[in-house]
């Protein structure tokens, strides 16, 4: 098997890349399984990475026939020859367009949050992908790219089938590709592990590149995006509108409402790989923002416990006053300050929370209150963040829950290490199937 999985085929990619070190690019990922290769080539080539967003425009009777492609900011090709050939009214192809185009751009906004399009005009765009198969949607990037202004365009694949640059045609200038075997099955095959990339992955990636590739070391991996309601939402706070992405899996037996630290958000890539990793488990989430823009600018704010606990109680109103919430068991992950204000929520008189977990976290902000809180609650500490595990060894002192200490061997406080997360995520996810899907036994 030629490659382990998609960041293996990324970085083996990258070192065929090298030669683009140093010039003007741009590494672009073809959502979703090209996102985490992309990612593996731009942080080994110094390079920005973004998506190329891409919708085919199918002729309305036949839509896997395409009769071109649209991209963001207006961009539209048109293959004329398909349009005359079937026939189709300027007022078919518009329809047709205008649903594209609606979600073209929620597919983006999805992806990239506040975060602008990455612009090509006069550089090298190195388009990406896990593989290519028939090759039509790679095309329809380049052609994209280079209406974008892209000067020259390089599409590099792991894999692709024999004589597959011929279907691109003038389309890209440059082809790379690790393996063309004969014969060609599928791009799967080329692949121990083809999971399918989620969403929350595809982000994870774009924060990960944004931030200058230091702040997460996940890797993308085997997650599947499990069906049920996923979308963007806004959360009435008295006077304050907060934005939040909730998640909730059909058939979802518990919702874990997520409180991000200091300096963080709603798109933490840690936070959104660990919530991928329960949704996968059945587990709903809830991904929100404690403070509005302007509120973050007073430093007081971030470190107000009092005010984050109010916000995250009101908002565990609203998880449950939901279809989805409604009888569901409700659970907290807080990272650094917000397993300060989830723990002082916690302790609240009627919160039934079911369940807390702290990552890298300051439950010694929720002070006295910690000997009130009733829900079973998980202490995880990096085992090289010397002085948080003091806080937390203190604080599980005073908790009289159910609670258990785990340190990650080798972790720093952001649990950068390889594998680190990946056993934050594993952890969390155990407690909280534990005690949020538990259904109560009749006495007998």
């Amino acid at each position: 098997m030629p490659f382990a999985n998609r960041a293996d085929a990324g970085r083996r990619l990258a070192q065929r890349l090298a030669y683009l070190r140093g010039q003007d690019v741009v590494v672009l990922g073809l959502p979703r399984g090209g996102v985490p290769v992309a990612m593996q080539v731009a942080e080994a080539l110094g390079a920005p990475l973004d998506v190329i967003m891409v919708r085919k425009l199918g002729i309305p009777f036949q839509p896997e026939l395409a009769m071109g492609a649209i991209g963001e900011d207006g961009v539209r090709v048109v293959n004329e020859g398909v349009v005359a050939m079937a026939g189709v009214r300027l007022e078919e192809f518009a329809l047709v367009e205008k649903r594209e185009r609606t979600e073209l751009e929620r597919r983006a906004r999805h992806f990239r949050g506040d975060r602008p399009r990455i612009a090509l005009e006069g550089r090298t765009a190195v388009i990406i992908d896990d593989g290519i198969a028939t090759g039509s949607t790679a095309r329809a990037a380049c052609q994209v790219a280079r209406a974008h202004g892209a000067r020259r365009i390089i599409l590099a694949v792991p894999a692709a089938p024999p004589g597959w640059t011929k279907r691109i045609g003038r389309d890209a200038d440059e082809f790379v590709a690790l393996e063309t075997p004969e014969p060609f099955f599928a791009v799967g095959q080329f692949y121990a592990d083809f999971s399918q990339t989620t969403d929350a992955e595809v982000s994870a990636c774009l924060e990960h590149a944004a931030a200058g590739f230091t702040d997460s070391a996940v890797e993308v991996g085997a997650i599947d995006d499990p069906p049920g309601r996923d979308e963007e939402v806004g959360i009435d706070v008295g006077s304050v509108h907060l934005s939040g992405h909730l998640m909730v899996p059909d058939g979802s037996a518990g919702i874990v409402v997520f409180v991000h630290g200091s300096g963080s958000s709603r798109h933490s890539p840690r936070n959104r790989f660990v919530a991928a990793v329960l949704n996968q488990a059945g587990l709903g989430t809830l991904l929100f923002d404690l403070l509005t823009g302007d509120e973050e600018l007073d430093r007081a704010n971030v470190f107000d416990i009092r005010l984050l606990a109010g916000r995250l109680t009101e908002v565990t109103h609203w998880v449950a006053a939901q279809p989805e919430g409604r009888g569901t068991r409700i659970g907290y992950f807080g990272a650094s300050t917000g397993a300060g204000a989830a723990l002082w929520a916690a302790a609240e008189p009627g919160a039934d929370i079911k369940a807390v977990v702290s990552r890298g976290g300051r439950p010694d902000l929720a002070g006295p209150r910690l000997g009130a809180v009733t829900a079973p609650t998980l202490l995880i500490v990096g085992g090289h963040d010397d002085v948080v595990i003091d806080l937390n060894r203190q604080a599980q002192s005073l908790l009289v829950c159910k609670n258990d200490l785990v340190i990650v061997p080798g972790a720093t406080h952001l649990f950068e290490e390889r594998g680190a997360l990946e056993a934050v995520a594993t952890l969390a996810r155990d407690w909280f199937v534990e005690h949020l899907t538990r259904t109560t036994q009749p006495i007998a």
